[in-house]
């Protein structure tokens, strides 16, 4: 049984993860590669609750604190009910955001410390890092102009920070990346979708054969 891959997928508001996850996912199924897709917050019942009380637009009094622990805890639920096992049975596992946008958002964006949150994330992970994770490295103008062109995608109530927070979670990437350099892959998400998918299918080809050896 091959070993299984665990790949992560992050980026803020409007980089265009997600699309690119979608397109991979079919690659990777043509390829006959046994696969997940799953997201976070959510991905199971547990998670996807705490996911609407986070990211309900009517919830703009919840404290950071209160954010990062939530998010933590959807986490733990989604690591251990859904992510593991199927790592465990030789699965590629492909899941839209994980403990680095909590380093990024909470722990960079929000003030709160990015050795705080982390201290929190390694309680609920138990050394449970992703094999590769692929950045989506997008202006904060170009994301939210993305995001307001897709009247089809879900807004939440990070999509409506000011322009300075969106620019506080770059930065807060950018300190994260130098923190695993080796496990994070930057793309230039100011691109096009197929250009980016292109890299995107290209890095993950290499990490699948490496990981079969």
């Amino acid at each position: 049984m091959n070993k299984g891959l665990f790949i992560t997928f992050e980026g803020g508001e409007g980089a265009g993860k997600t699309t690119v996850l979608t397109k991979v996912e079919q690659w990777l199924q043509e390829k006959g590669h046994a696969l997940l897709r799953t997201r976070e917050p959510g991905g199971i019942t547990i998670a996807e609750k705490i996911r609407t009380v986070i990211l309900d637009i009517e919830h703009t009094e919840m404290d950071g604190r209160t954010e990062a622990l939530l998010y933590a805890a959807a986490r733990r639920q989604h690591l251990v009910e859904k992510v593991l096992p199927a790592l465990k049975s030789g699965n590629i596992v492909l899941c839209d955001r994980f403990i680095d946008s909590s380093l990024a958002y909470q722990g960079y964006a929000r003030g709160l410390g990015i050795d705080e949150v982390l201290s929190i994330n390694e309680f609920a992970i138990e050394g449970h890092m992703p094999d590769l994770t692929i950045y989506f490295d997008v202006d904060p103008e170009v994301g939210l102009n993305r995001i307001q062109a897709d009247h089809i995608r879900e807004v939440n109530r990070l999509d409506q920070e000011k322009l300075e927070f969106h620019h506080a979670v770059k930065e807060g990437y950018r300190q994260v990346k130098s923190r695993y350099p080796k496990r994070i892959h930057t793309v230039n998400a100011n691109q096009s979708i197929d250009e980016v998918t292109e890299e995107v299918i290209r890095v993950i080809g290499e990490q699948i054969s490496y990981n079969s050896r």
